[in-house]
């Protein structure tokens, strides 16, 4: 349930460039102090510093946060610097994170001399290389803060960015519509400021957030809709900003009730789900192997998930030549199948199996026993993180999950979406956000779920994005969650001799 921690990284690129957030036009260090607010409680602060040395300019923000997990609160912190020159050409950048105290991953970057960017990324204490080209008009910070300059606050005005990310290493468009003056409320301040709407598209998905600037184009207050929920980042001095957070617990909030008390959910062939979209959003739910999704005229969407059972004989490891297949092999930044300790677990849970199904089921239960501290605590784990750490929620089994399954030769890949509960946190018969794996086996993609193990996954699952376990992956998923609801559940009777007896 890590949605609301990568929904941030879209929140710091609307809040943190720009006319899309905190800028500071001045030849000498700057400092300027923000509280961070979900649903008007304070969850954190964030700080921009912009300093101009010898013609380069360094502008770093970060972000601290506390986030609430049931019962469990879990500190957030990220740092991001972007290297450029006076007229806006980028250099370098660097960033780290913490994620909840698994130790953090720092990312740096270099423009050589040929115009491709030198990524070093430093994990766990493993430094990997990649050499990337720079994506053609993308800025950082300085660009565009220079492009705000040169378009202005006229009403009306409108413009386009390519902003480069480098938590993502990946480029966002965005586009920015300059709205009318009005007085704001900060925390008592009434100022007069313009309304900035930007809106930002990564890899399809879509997020929109207001921006309200004063004359010298910095944001002083940014507001950002996410999964249901209202995020702010509100200028504010500096006791106010670093003074004690709010424990606001978002599980909670984003938590389904069912329209029926369902009982032993997994026994059923199938079953159908009726949601209906709220707030004018449209759900977009892929269809898989396992699911199937049809739309009405009237904006619903009817769901049935059936799952599908891995083949016998399926061979191991996979000899296809489908490019997406084999792309599901390969080693991922959060998924490190080539990582040492993980091909010794692949020995482990697979042993002498030469059957794809059945190695596959033995994975599932594997990651569902070594992983022995099945907590709420760690914000998000890469599956070596996890390996090590041996802890963990969901998130850590699904990643876990996917790259032993790699390492074993099965494609698998990362899943996240809802899952029916019984009881959790005082609620009964909700569906909450969940993430799992889904492994490719005889043509067809299996799910599995080693924190239900053993035959984790059902009909109980309902599928919104599928990746490798970037970031990236789950904003499919942060743009649907909490803007839907389930108004009718139907579901088939498995035959007796196929009842799931776990």
């Amino acid at each position: 349930m890590k949605y609301f921690i990568f929904a941030f990284y879209l929140f710091l690129l609307a809040s943190g460039c720009g006319a899309f957030g905190i800028q500071v036009d001045t030849q000498a260090d700057e400092v300027e102090y923000y509280a961070v607010l979900m649903e008007g409680r304070k969850i954190g602060h964030a700080v921009h510093i912009r300093n101009v040395d010898a013609g380069i300019v360094k502008t770093t923000e970060t972000l601290s946060m506390v986030i609430g997990r049931g019962a469990v609160s879990v500190s957030i912190s990220t740092a991001e610097t972007s290297i450029e020159t006076t007229e806006g050409k980028p250099i370098g950048f660097e960033y780290t994170e913490d994620l909840g105290g698994m130790g953090g991953k720092k990312i740096t970057g270099r423009l050589n001399e040929q115009g491709r960017c030198e990524v070093i990324t430093l994990e766990m204490g493993i430094e990997k290389q990649k050499v990337i080209d720079w994506p053609e008009g993308a800025v950082m910070a300085e660009g565009l803060r220079l492009l705000e300059i040169e378009k202005g606050l006229k009403e009306g005005a409108t413009y386009a960015a390519r902003i480069f990310s480098p938590a993502m290493i990946d480029v966002v468009e965005g586009s920015v519509r300059v709205g009318p003056t009005t007085n704001i409320d900060l925390f008592g301040r009434i100022l007069p400021l313009t309304k900035v709407d930007t809106s930002m598209n990564l890899q399809g998905v879509v997020f929109a957030s207001t921006s309200y600037v004063d004359s010298e184009l910095r944001a002083q207050k940014t507001v950002m809709p996410m999964m249901g929920m209202t995020l702010e980042l509100i200028a504010c001095d500096k006791a106010f900003a670093l003074s004690e957070n709010d424990i606001v617990d978002f599980l909670e909030k984003l938590l389904i009730t069912s329209p029926v008390e369902l009982e032993d959910v997994d026994s059923a062939e199938s079953i159908t789900y009726f949601l209906a979209p709220a707030g004018g959003k449209e759900l977009s739910i892929p269809s898989t192997d396992n699911q199937t999704v049809k739309h009405t005229k009237d904006g619903k969407v009817i769901v049935t998930v059936k799952p599908v059972q891995g083949t016998a004989g399926a061979e191991l490891p996979y000899k296809g030549d489908d490019p997406r297949v084999l792309g599901a092999l390969k080693p991922a930044q959060y998924l490190q199948s080539d990582n040492e300790q993980i091909v010794s677990l692949a020995d482990k849970a697979v042993g002498n199996t030469k059957d794809a199904a059945e190695a596959a089921r033995k994975i599932e239960n594997f990651v569902s026993e070594y992983i022995t501290e099945k907590n709420l605590s760690v914000g998000y784990a890469s599956a070596a993180e996890v390996a090590a750490s041996r802890q963990g929620d969901c998130t850590e089994h699904a990643v876990l999950t996917a790259a032993i399954c790699r390492a074993s030769g099965i494609p698998s890949r990362v899943v996240s979406g809802i899952v029916h509960i019984e009881d959790f946190a005082d609620r009964k018969n909700v569906f909450g956000g969940h993430a799992w794996t889904e492994a490719y086996i005889g043509g067809k993609w299996i799910g599995l779920d080693a924190t239900r193990a053993p035959n984790g996954f059902g009909p109980g699952h309902i599928t919104m994005a599928m990746g490798n376990g970037d970031p990236a992956d789950f904003f499919s998923m942060a743009s649907t969650l909490g803007y839907f609801k389930i108004e009718e559940i139907t579901s088939k009777p498995a035959p007796p001799a196929a009842v799931n007896t776990k």
